[in-house]
């Protein structure tokens, strides 16, 4: 077998090609670059790197399109009246006493993690947070731009370089790292996602490759050396719902420690509970995982988000305003106890949701009320057995790691000592039982205007978005769409503020006009029209209002910030 050096290996220049007044990237038979040219860009899409993404590419792409037709078969199954549940076939593995790969010492506490998009400034002010892991999101936290994906890149190798600065021309000020940073984790895209500006063999590149391929090409040794004591690179793995998937991403990483030739098991990642029907898979996706895995989180959003659209054929499983559906509901609370119990007993960390509030400067009484709110949720998810949570604002650190630290004291983590074996006997009706609440005009209004602000954000290249004292990214935008949906689909009655009137579309479009008029107050009248929100709005409510649910928001909107160069240059 070829070595690493041999069969990848990198230009020995980063000057492009020239030929007849174009300048291109340099990229190997099959691949074309249709994102514009950069030179910056350019030391990261490099022959070898390329090389690399193609080769896993043209590996899994026959089963990444089998995975993506059984969720399909899978979504037919429900529309007609079925019900996701525990699969008799794998019995076997969840009744089994195997355990995952032992934690690496590097990762061992992870109380407070922090998320974000890979923008420069954040990937600096994260990583300083005092949180235990930063998580660097090429997901729900970005916008998919050509800019944003290969920025994101070169910020990363910079990151594990420790060379990354950034100044801040407003404020005369230079943010650079501190000695002692958050250990990196970093989240690609999900597998259904497309990269339309990298086409292999004439079709467009999966995007969470791309996203790994490259992060890994480039980093893969420094990160070893300095953040990983000799383990990683770490990943946090999105949106998947059978373990199917997970044996691709296990494949992926066997795949890529054989390329660079470094010990099996040396990738680790976490996968996101966040699709209904995974809740059901966590031991198999474990077991898939096992010689890689180091957990599962609660990507609670996300988890209700899937739990509508996986219920979208079932009238009687509407589900009430969505301020409501909290870790009080015993479905999700369910579902939280279960990932505890899984984890633990395989020998790996449970972590747990988002809290997403960010601290209000002009009003202390509400930042305290807010951060009580946080405490209380997370002293919540400490005592349940969680080993660590999630927050969106280096603010609200300090609040979450007091938390964590007051009730483990020393120990790192949680996995030997709170196994909640009690959770063990929950089934599929606790993991299914109807939420219970009521539907109000004002979540309606709600859902609206988040949704065409979060998109119109989004268009413009913005993920991670603050509305009304929250970090939103994309889950919000998603439940907010498929919420209105589902609503509107059923003939909701909003009973819960005493109106007793159903949602139809004259209601929905009063509503739209109402709430682009609000939106049009608060942003101000310049930035109304400079913005994207009348496009926003159009796609929002055109997604809202379909008569078939797509299965992601940002699928569609894709398509409005894909821009195609002269394959593979641009002329000088």
């Amino acid at each position: 077998m070829a070595s690493f050096e041999e069969t990848f290996t990198q230009p020995k220049t980063t000057v492009p090609k020239k030929s007849s007044g174009i300048i291109g990237y340099d990229v190997p038979d099959g691949v074309d670059i249709r994102g514009r040219y950069d030179p910056e860009f350019s030391k990261i899409l490099t022959r070898g790197a390329m090389q690399f993404v193609a080769s896993l590419q043209r590996e899994f792409r026959n089963p990444i399109k089998y995975a993506m037709e059984c969720r399909r078969d899978a979504k037919m199954r429900y529309n007609n009246g079925g019900l996701p549940g525990f699969d008799p076939t794998t019995k076997y593995i969840r009744e089994g006493e195997w355990v995952c790969a032992p934690v690496p010492q590097a990762v061992a506490d992870r109380r407070v993690e922090i998320t974000g998009p890979v923008d420069r400034k954040m990937v600096i002010d994260a990583l300083n947070s005092r949180a235990k892991v930063f998580m660097a999101d090429f997901e729900d936290a970005l916008s998919p731009s050509w800019e944003n994906l290969m920025r994101g890149q070169i910020n990363l190798r910079d990151a594990v370089n420790r060379t990354i600065t950034f100044q801040d021309q407003a404020r005369n000020k230079v943010y650079k790292l501190n000695d002692q940073t958050a250990k990196l984790f970093v989240r690609p895209r999900g597998w259904h996602l497309p990269e339309a500006h990298i086409f292999i063999d004439g079709e467009p590149a999966t995007g969470c490759l791309v996203d790994f391929g490259l992060y890994f090409f480039h980093n893969y040794a420094n990160f070893r050396k300095a953040q990983g004591q000799g383990s990683g690179p770490f990943f946090y793995l999105p949106k998947m719902e059978h373990s199917r998937e997970a044996r691709i991403w296990n494949n992926v990483f066997e795949r890529a420690e054989k390329w660079v030739r470094i010990e099996k098991g040396s990738i680790r990642a976490t996968a996101l509970i966040e699709t209904l029907p995974a809740v059901f898979q966590m031991n198999e996706i474990l077991y898939e995982l096992r010689d890689h895995s180091v957990g599962l989180n609660c990507g609670r959003w996300d988890y209700i988000f899937s739990y509508i659209k996986t219920f979208q054929g079932h009238p009687d499983r509407v589900l009430p305003d969505r301020t409501q559906v909290g870790m009080a509901q015993h479905f999700m609370r369910s579902y939280s106890d279960l990932l505890i119990h899984t984890c633990h007993k395989r020998g790996v960390h449970a972590m747990g949701g988002m809290a997403a509030h960010i601290p209000i400067r002009d009003d202390p009484a509400a930042n305290e009320a807010a951060l009580e709110l946080v405490r209380k949720d997370k002293l919540r998810e400490v005592m349940a057995g969680h080993d660590g949570t999630w927050v969106t604002h280096p603010g609200l650190v300090p609040a979450c790691m007091e938390v964590f630290t007051n009730n483990m004291g020393n120990s790192p983590n949680q996995i030997h000592s709170m196994k909640r074996q009690d959770a063990s006997i929950l089934d599929e009706e606790d993991l299914l039982q109807r939420p219970r609440g009521v539907c109000t005009l004002e979540c309606l209004r709600l859902n609206t205007r988040v949704g065409i602000q979060y998109l119109a954000a989004w268009l413009t290249g913005l993920g991670c978005v603050p509305l009304y004292n929250f970090m939103e990214e994309a889950a919000a935008a998603e439940i907010s769409r498929v919420q209105n949906w589902q609503w509107l689909k059923y003939g909701a009655e909003l009973d819960g503020d005493g109106l007793g009137v159903k949602v139809n579309l004259d209601l929905f479009g009063r509503v739209v006009e109402e709430e682009m008029a609000r939106i049009e107050r608060e942003v101000g009248k310049e930035k109304f029209n400079k913005g994207m929100y009348k496009v926003a709005c159009k796609l929002f409510t055109g997604q809202c209002t379909a008569p078939v649910l797509d299965d992601f928001l940002t699928l569609d909107a894709y398509n409005n910030i894909v821009i195609h160069h002269p394959i593979g240059s641009s002329r000088l």
